[in-house]
């Protein structure tokens, strides 16, 4: 059984007023990815990819050092796109969040509905499967994709699942069954 692991990125450094898309790891999401390395052993991953956004793939760069693997940022694996928020807050973020995965064919948030992020995403992992037949993959990526793409797969709530994520976290997901068979919230 071929798998493909889903990994939210790690802890990001946030910086008001610069797009997240822009943020790149805090010293504790290094250290955080670190400790992630070690329970990917078992999964016998064979590439990792991720997303173009700087905290992902510095995810991704440092998972794939710690393992020995060969990665790759690719396109179209970003979050879905959203404007700055001056001011962070996670009460504002969430409700916009929860918006967004409640009516997910409006745009509600940002400029692109989570119907078209879903595909945006969707077409992407699709191709890297494709592209590595049989083999053990990792992505790096983002919890609103994430949560947006395994919900659909799966047949799960959205929200819950993107509130149960971590940073970093992971899925592991029967590639063939598109079903869930390990969740890792917590680092």
């Amino acid at each position: 059984m071929s798998v493909l692991v889903l990994i939210k990125h790690s802890l990001p450094e946030i910086r008001e007023g610069i797009l997240a898309s822009q943020w790149h790891l805090s010293a504790e999401g290094v250290r955080r990815a670190h400790l992630l390395a070690p329970q990917l052993v078992d999964y016998r991953l064979v590439r990792i990819f991720s997303s173009l956004e700087p905290k992902a793939a510095k995810t991704a760069e440092i998972l794939a050092a710690d393992l020995k693997l060969p990665w790759q940022s690719l396109p179209n694996l970003h979050e879905h796109v959203h404007p700055v928020r001056l001011n962070f807050n996670q009460a504002a973020f969430e409700a916009d969040a929860a918006d967004l995965f409640a009516r997910p064919n409006e745009l509600v948030f940002g400029s692109e509905t989570a119907d078209q992020a879903h595909e945006r995403f969707h077409q992407a992992v699709e191709g890297i499967v494709e592209a590595n037949p049989g083999q053990n993959l990792a992505i790096v990526a983002h919890g609103t994709v994430i949560s947006l793409f395994v919900s659909r797969a799966c047949g799960i709530e959205p929200f819950p699942l993107w509130k149960s994520l971590g940073l970093p976290s992971f899925l592991v997901l029967d590639i063939t069954l598109n079903e869930i068979y390990k969740v890792i919230n917590k680092i």
